[in-house]
């Protein structure tokens, strides 16, 4: 029998990520291709074909291929988008302007607000009303809608959304809309709120239909593209897409709910990182996600990680939560914490080194790249400063230029600076790593944690370089890097089960629950996961099924969820039910509410297949024989310590048990970690590199 591979590819935005396992024999293989910003099906297809060739599998003996992608995100934030219209109860056109009436800067008085998708003279206004009960208290007038259908047609518009006022609570509406636009303009995309995000908050389901809408029809294409790629190439297999909440979904899923998307390739890191830590016993870990373009962390408590339904895109500012739209779908709760390896770097108007948003991207990228780039990036700091090795980028496919990182870092920061390149380098390090644990830090105190209980995992081409430096300022006692960390969301692909997320909104006081219509709500959500995970191939003896509730107590305008049995809903146990959420209340918040009335917002059903397994530990290729030093190089670790000569020892070549101190450094294809003076590091049973910082106090 042929052996049976498995590819998981993430794309980012400076490089494509593959791993590919042999699912007879367990082992695992890698590769990293430049991205194709202008066509990201093709550096899918150029990566695929490269870890093919280069390790003699035959494209016909691929069984699935599992793909995250940056292209929905970067859709709605460079406004690549499909031209689309919205169509809205009367009265309600302006709600993109109006949103919630937040401030994100309570005393900018020119405060920002990111543009509209669908400007104002495409949004429609039809004559309809349903209250907040479902209940219909203006018929929807339907020559209205055709008159809207006909209109839209007329105009260059591809995709409409519709979001009617309580649609969420009865969609019939929303739903003969659809219809009657379909019978004017069939070639129209359209997607109805009480599909996308059938959730209370008119102002986040308007706006989350909108970009689902917008980014579908630019996903048809990329989806068309890259299957037909695949097929050409010999690899005839279902496609497979990584959802932001962790689970992965068939293709046809993907092609209806793109927006789900928006944060897989993160997700997928964060997958990896929960079975890494299954592997070593540690069950609260942080996840440091640091690529080409961003940095990013996750809390994982007790082997999961904290998930949220809430999701901005397209900030103004990147790091001001609520500058950018917001999106109601379900997440892996990452937050983004800092600028990745191409981020620019440069000096503001008041004399300060300032790191990202703005990124060299892949192409022209850092100017060590030598592919015309000027700006100095975190890259060319980490390159100066001897972090990385020039003639091993990449495993030596890809040389630096170090006399160019130099030149930009010079240019760029320190004659305006009137520092040495040098010390340039080190600011632009310093910053970044400073501004990262900050905000890692104050993430955990928003989620009631304490981040010195937590275990830094780092993944990401950049994250094992500033990981212990960070871990450092964070007084973390211990960093595990995994091997492969530069292409662990690949690997976290290979490691999410099949599963989708449904949702039922509506504000129900728990006192007034009718569980009989709520049982069957949910059976109904269940039976079409049911329906979707056997179309994906999963039997039904591994399909699981968990129930989320979202509640809050009446008169706050936020909510939390807690998990609920079956049988705790079906006994209609009220008290029972409050127990549920006042622990998950209690957890976030640290008290309750003894006397104050609940209510429900909104059910979530689970639908998930079984996790799949990778033996981690003979996942790996053997060890490369003889000495695993490669040599020593000079290490920059502050102006205290100055240049340090280190060893420097080849990944692959070290053995279970080996024991280290720092400085040092570990040089693999994906990625280089670098340990501090003080530190000590060993190698565990799966060749994850375990390093025990020296905390002071």
């Amino acid at each position: 029998m042929a052996d049976q591979f498995r590819v998981g590819v993430d794309i980012g935005g400076t490089f494509t990520d593959l791993v590919m396992i042999n699912s007879t024999t367990g082992r695992l293989f890698n590769e990293k291709v430049l991205t194709t910003p202008q066509d990201p099906s093709q550096c899918v297809l150029n990566g695929v074909q490269k870890i093919l060739q280069a390790n003699n599998v035959a494209p016909a003996d691929v069984q699935q291929v599992i793909h995250g992608t940056t292209l929905v995100a970067n859709a709605v934030i460079e406004r690549r988008g499909a031209a689309v219209a919205l169509i809205t109860t009367k009265g309600f056109g302006d709600i993109q302007e109006i949103g919630t009436e937040m401030r994100y800067d309570t005393y900018d008085l020119f405060m920002e607000t990111p543009e509209p998708l669908v400007p104002r003279h495409w949004r429609y206004e039809v004559v309809e009303r349903m209250g907040p009960n479902g209940e219909v208290i203006t018929p929807l007038e339907e020559e209205s809608v055709k008159r809207v259908a006909s209109e839209i047609a007329a105009t260059e518009v591809t995709a409409v959304a519709i979001s009617l006022l309580h649609g969420f609570r009865n969609p019939v509406h929303e739903q003969r809309i659809r219809e009657i636009v379909l019978e004017e303009a069939p070639e129209l995309v359209v997607c109805i709120s009480s599909d996308v995000m059938p959730e209370i908050g008119e102002y986040e389901r308007t706006t989350t239909t909108i970009c689902n809408a917008y980014v579908l029809p630019v996903f048809d294409t990329y989806l068309r593209r890259l299957t037909g790629g695949l097929r050409e190439m010999g690899i005839d297999k279902e496609l497979y897409m990584m959802l932001s909440d962790g689970g992965t979904v068939h293709e046809s899923t993907a092609a209806a709910y793109p927006i789900r998307l928006v944060q897989s390739g993160p997700a997928g890191g964060v997958q990896a990182t929960c079975a890494i830590g299954a592997l070593v016993g540690e069950r609260d870990m942080l996840c440091f996600d640091m690529g080409g373009t961003t940095a990013k962390a996750c809390l994982i408590d007790d082997g999961k990680p904290l998930r949220t339904t809430e999701f901005e895109v397209a900030r103004v500012y990147r790091f001001k939560k609520g500058s950018g739209l917001p999106l109601r779908i379900p997440v892996i709760e990452m937050i983004e914490i800092g600028a990745g390896g191409g981020s620019i770097a440069k000096v503001d108007h008041l004399g300060l080194i300032q790191v990202g948003p703005e990124s060299s991207s892949a192409d022209p990228g850092p100017a060590c790249y030598g592919l015309g780039g000027t700006s100095s990036t975190v890259t060319d700091a980490d390159l100066v400063l001897g972090y990385l090795a020039a003639d091993n980028f990449l495993g030596g496919d890809m040389k630096l230029d170090v006399d160019a990182a130099k030149a930009a870092l010079q240019k760029n920061i320190a004659d305006p600076l009137g520092v040495s390149a040098v010390d340039a380098a080190w600011a632009i390090h310093e910053t970044v790593n400073e501004n990262m644990a900050q905000a890692a830090n104050i993430h955990a105190l928003e989620k009631a944690k304490r981040i010195t209980d937590y275990t830094m995992v780092p993944i990401g081409g950049a994250g094992p370089v500033h990981a212990c430096n960070i871990a450092l300022k964070l007084a973390l006692p211990r960093v595990i890097c995994p091997p492969g960390a530069g292409v662990a969301s690949a690997l976290g692909f290979l490691v999410s089960p099949t599963a989708f997320t449904f949702v039922q909104g509506g504000v129900v006081p728990l006192s007034s629950l009718d569980v009989s219509a709520v049982g069957e709500m949910l059976d109904d959500m269940e039976t079409k996961g049911r329906v979707l995970l056997s179309k994906a191939g999963t039997p039904g003896d591994q399909v699981h099924v968990e129930i989320l509730v979202a509640m809050r107590y009446v008169g706050q305008g936020y909510d939390v969820e807690a998990l609920v049995e079956r049988q705790v809903l079906d006994s209609d146990d009220h008290a029972a039910m409050r127990q549920v959420f006042e622990a998950a209340y209690k957890q976030q918040y640290g008290r309750i509410e003894e006397n104050m009335p609940v209510e429900i917002v909104a059910w979530r059903v689970v639908v998930s297949g079984d996790t799949p397994t990778i033996d981690l530990v003979a996942a790996r290729p053997a060890t490369v024989e003889g000495d695993a030093k490669k040599g020593n190089r000079e290490i920059y670790f502050g102006p205290d310590t100055g240049f340090v000569n280190a060893p420097v020892y080849n990944r692959y070549g070290l053995v279970p048990g080996s024991n280290f101190e720092g400085p040092s450094v570990f040089e693999e294809r994906e990625s280089t970690t670098v340990i501090p003076p003080g530190a000590k590091a060993r190698i565990d049973d799966a060749l994850n590199l375990v390093v025990d910082l020296p905390i002071a106090g």
